[in-house]
C-alpha cells in the first residue's frame, strides 16, 4: 500500500499528546518531506531515517515520500518520531505489513546504523498509551524507567532491524523489568550526628519537614546551614506511588535519566546562585521544566540566598503561592507542577561575620545595605520560618562523643514525629498545612478569642501582612500537630511568631 498510519506521542509539558504519523509514497521525483509543524530536530529525521533503513539492510524506496504528523497545529520537537516514521515508510512501500501495529504506539530516536536511542518523556508516554488501551514500543535503553510503570503492554526494541523482525516474523521484543522494590529502597538514613549544636536549627527543619513550610536560615559560614538543609530533605517521608509517577514524568523530561533507586525519594534540587530565572522557572526553545518543577514534592535548596539576582528570586513568588508555573514561549504554553518546599541559607552580611561575636565584620555600611536589599519583602513574606543560627565554638565542634548517641535518637524521634504529623494533616484536610487555602486556615487553624487579640496586637507592632498572618497560623497548626494537640495553644502561636523574627531585624 502507498499509505500507512502509525501512532506516537508528543510531549507538551508532562502531558503526552497523541500524534498520528501518516506516511504516503507516490510516484515522481525522489523527495522526502515532513509536515505537521516539525521543528529542526524533526525535520532532520529524514536523514537519520534514510541512513538507518539503508544500514539495516533494507530498501529505501525511490519516490516522493510525505510524512504528516497529526495534529498539524501541535508543535513537534526532538527525534522521538524516527522509530514511527521508519516502519511507516517500509509499510507504505510494501516491505512491511503493519496490521500488527494497529493498536501500538512507537517512540524512539534512530542512529544512522539503525540502533534505537534513548528518548525523553517515556514515562508520560507509557501512561498515556495505557490510558488509550494501546501497547508501546520504546527504546531498550529506556527500560529501567519504564519498569516503574505498571503497564503490561510495554515492549522494548534495541534496533530498527529488531522491530522489523517483530512485525514481519513475530519475533519477541524485550520487556522492562518491573521495579516494584524501588519503593523499599529508600535512601540511607542519616542523622543529626554531623550537626553540632544548633538546637534551634534542628527544631526549625523538623517543623519545616512536618508541615512542608518554607525555611530561611541565616548565620555565619560553617554554622551548619547546608547540613541542616540536607537533613530537612532527608526527614521527608518517601513519596506515594502516584506522586512518584508524577515526579518521574518531570524527571524523564530532563536530559539526565532518572535514577530508579531514588524514584520514591522526594527531590532535592540545589542550583548554583548564578542560575538565571529561566533555569529556575523553566523555559528555553521547548519550554522545558525549571528547578521549581524538578523540585516538585521535594526541596528546593538555595544556598547563598542573597547572592541570587533579585529578579531571579522574585520569579519564585508566584509558584510558591500557586504550586504550579506556566511557561509561555512563542510556540508553547506549558503548565508544570511546582509544589516545592523552599529551604534557603545565607550569611548575615557579605563577609559573613556581622553576627559572630568573636570576629569583626569587614563590610562597609553601603555594601551591607545593598546586601540587605537583595531580600525583597514580598518574597520574605512567603517564607514561613526565618531563623538565625549562631556561630559554633570550638568546644561545640570537637566535643561530640556524648552527642552522637543523642543525635541518632533525636533523628529517629524527628522522623516519627514528621511522619505522624503529615499523616494527621492528610487525614484531617487532605493536604499539608502549608497548602491550606485562606478559608481553610480559618476553619482548621482556628484561634481562640484571646489568641486573636494577642496576635492582632503583635501584628500591629510588627507590621505583619495578611499573608504573614495566615502563614503564622499554618505554622502554629503544625506545631500543635507535632504535639498531637487538637487545638492551637498559646505556646504554639508564640513559637510560630518567633520563627519569623528575621523579617523584622533592623541591621
Amino acid at each position: 500500500m502507498s499509505l500507512s498510519v502509525l501512532f506516537s506521542r508528543a510531549m507538551v509539558g508532562i502531558d503526552a499528546r497523541e500524534v498520528v504519523v501518516e506516511t504516503h509514497l507516490s510516484n515522481g521525483l525522489p523527495g522526502f518531506a515532513i509536515v505537521g509543524m516539525p521543528e529542526t530536530a524533526v525535520r532532520e529525521s529524514k536523514e537519520r531515517v534514510r541512513s538507518a533503513i539503508i544500514n539495516s539492510g533494507l530498501k529505501f524506496p525511490a519516490g516522493r515520500i510525505t510524512v504528516n504528523l497529526v495534529p498539524a497545529d501541535l508543535p513537534k520537537a526532538g527525534g522521538e518520531y524516527d522509530l514511527a516514521i521508519a516502519p511507516g515508510i517500509l509499510g507504505a512501500s510494501g516491505q512491511l505489513e503493519l496490521e500488527s501495529l494497529r493498536h501500538t504506539e512507537i517512540l524512539g530516536e534512530l542512529a544512522l546504523d539503525g540502533e534505537i536511542r534513548q528518548v525523553q518523556g517515556v514515562i508520560a508516554a507509557a501512561l498515556a498509551a495505557g490510558s488509550a488501551s494501546r501497547c508501546l514500543i520504546a527504546p531498550a535503553s529506556n527500560g529501567a524507567e519504564l519498569g516503574l510503570v505498571s503497564h503490561s503492554g510495554i515492549q522494548l526494541a534495541a534496533s530498527l532491524l529488531q522491530l522489523v523482525d517483530y512485525v514481519k516474523n513475530g519475533a519477541q521484543l524485550g520487556f522492562p523489568r518491573a521495579q516494584q522494590g524501588a519503593q523499599n529502597r529508600h535512601r540511607s538514613t542519616p542523622s543529626f550526628q554531623l550537626v553540632r549544636g544548633q538546637p534551634l536549627g534542628i527544631r526549625a527543619v523538623t517543623i519545616a519537614a512536618a508541615g512542608s513550610h518554607n525555611l530561611l536560615m541565616i548565620g555565619p559560614p560553617g554554622c551548619g546551614k547546608s547540613m541542616l538543609a540536607h537533613n530537612c530533605a532527608q526527614l521527608l517521608p518517601p513519596l506515594s506511588e502516584p506522586d512518584a509517577m508524577k515526579v518521574a514524568c518531570i524527571r524523564s523530561l530532563s536530559p539526565n535519566a532518572s535514577d530508579v533507586a531514588t524514584l520514591f525519594d522526594p527531590p532535592f534540587r540545589n542550583p548554583h546562585h548564578s542560575a538565571t530565572s529561566v533555569a529556575l522557572t523553566g523555559g528555553g526553545n521547548r519550554a522545558m521544566p525549571g528547578e521549581v518543577s524538578l523540585a516538585h514534592l521535594g526541596v528546593l535548596f538555595l544556598d547563598e540566598f542573597a547572592e541570587f539576582k533579585p529578579g531571579v528570586l522574585d520569579s519564585l513568588r508566584e509558584p510558591m503561592e500557586a504550586g504550579e508555573i506556566t511557561v509561555t514561549r512563542a510556540n508553547y504554553r506549558v503548565k508544570y507542577p511546582a509544589r516545592f518546599q523552599l529551604v534557603a541559607a545565607m550569611n548575615p552580611c557579605p563577609c559573613g561575620y556581622s553576627s559572630d561575636p568573636k570576629r569583626q565584620c569587614r563590610c562597609a555600611p553601603t555594601r551591607l545595605q545593598h546586601y540587605q536589599r537583595r531580600r525583597s519583602g514580598p518574597l520574605l513574606d512567603r517564607i514561613d520560618l526565618q531563623v538565625e543560627l549562631p556561630a559554633l565554638s570550638s568546644a561545640e565542634l570537637l566535643d561530640a562523643s556524648e552527642e552522637d548517641y543523642d543525635a541518632v535518637a533525636r533523628w529517629r524521634q524527628a522522623q516519627k514525629q514528621v511522619k505522624a504529623c503529615r499523616l494527621l494533616q492528610l487525614e484531617r484536610g487532605g493536604k499539608l498545612n502549608s497548602d491550606l487555602r485562606a478559608e481553610e486556615v480559618e476553619t482548621l487553624c482556628r484561634l481562640s478569642h484571646k489568641q486573636r487579640r494577642q496576635l492582632g496586637k503583635i501584628m500591629d507592632e510588627l507590621g505583619l501582612s495578611a499573608r504573614a498572618l495566615h502563614r503564622i497560623q499554618r505554622v502554629a497548626r503544625t506545631l500543635a500537630d507535632l504535639d498531637a494537640q487538637p487545638d492551637i495553644r498559646e505556646a504554639h502561636l508564640l513559637e510560630a511568631i518567633a520563627m519569623r523574627r528575621l523579617q523584622f531585624l533592623k541591621r
